[in-house]
């Protein structure tokens, strides 16, 4: 479980000059902080510079820690930030149980891996589709596969982007519950990017409109 806060010491972004995003906040653990706000506002952007993939052409200052830790003095793959998005961006070359794997830290003999594998899924109520084609799959298994890809890596906090924009209405409240009881269940900090103020209800944290 995380005990670190992630924290948005003065935060801003800008495009060509232009001003997009100007943002101080701190997320507890387990706290789900949502940015709403209208498209073209800088909402992913902001997403993409925690993460460390910020775009070419937008600039950005301010500090993101998470803990004592400045994640900006860090490569993205060293920040340990579980990035969920709209899509569920799953490997087609991989059956389930390779894209699960995929994301599981280095370490462990291969059935130690695949016991902890088959128990993730077990998880998600998908037992026995390790070796099922991720194209088989529907559109709420994918979206349980995407999440537990992510929460494998013993990420210490969590960004989603839309997450659950392209779910049917019962979907959308399936994975809401998933999503946000497996954060709060691992105490990770977790910044939400939506438009859909029921995203924000369900996750019942903090709300900044951008």
């Amino acid at each position: 479980m995380s005990t670190a806060s992630l924290r948005l010491d003065e935060i801003a972004i800008t495009h060509g000059g232009h001003p997009l995003i100007d943002v101080s906040a701190s997320v507890a653990p387990g706290e789900i902080l949502t940015l709403m706000g209208p498209s073209g506002v800088g909402k992913s952007t902001l997403l993409a510079h925690i993460a460390g993939f910020l775009p070419v052409g937008f600039r950005a200052s301010g500090r993101v820690l998470l803990g004592e830790t400045d994640l900006g003095l860090l490569p993205p793959e060293r920040r340990r930030l579980g990035l969920l998005f709209q899509d569920p961006l799953l490997f087609p070359h991989l059956d389930v149980g390779g894209n699960l794997a995929f994301g599981m830290p280095p370490g462990g003999s291969r059935r130690q891996r695949r016991d902890e594998v088959n128990m993730a899924l077990d998880d998600i109520g998908l037992a026995g589709f390790a070796e099922r084609d991720p194209g088989t799959l529907s559109g709420g298994q994918r979206a349980r596969v995407a999440l537990m890809r992510v929460l494998l890596a013993q990420p210490h906090a969590m960004l989603l982007d839309e997450p659950f924009s392209k779910l049917d209405t019962a979907l959308r409240d399936e994975m809401r519950r998933l999503v946000f009881e497996r954060i709060r269940r691992d105490g990770l900090p977790t910044l939400m990017v939506t438009h859909d103020r029921a995203d924000a209800e369900t996750a019942g944290g903090p709300i900044i409109e951008l």
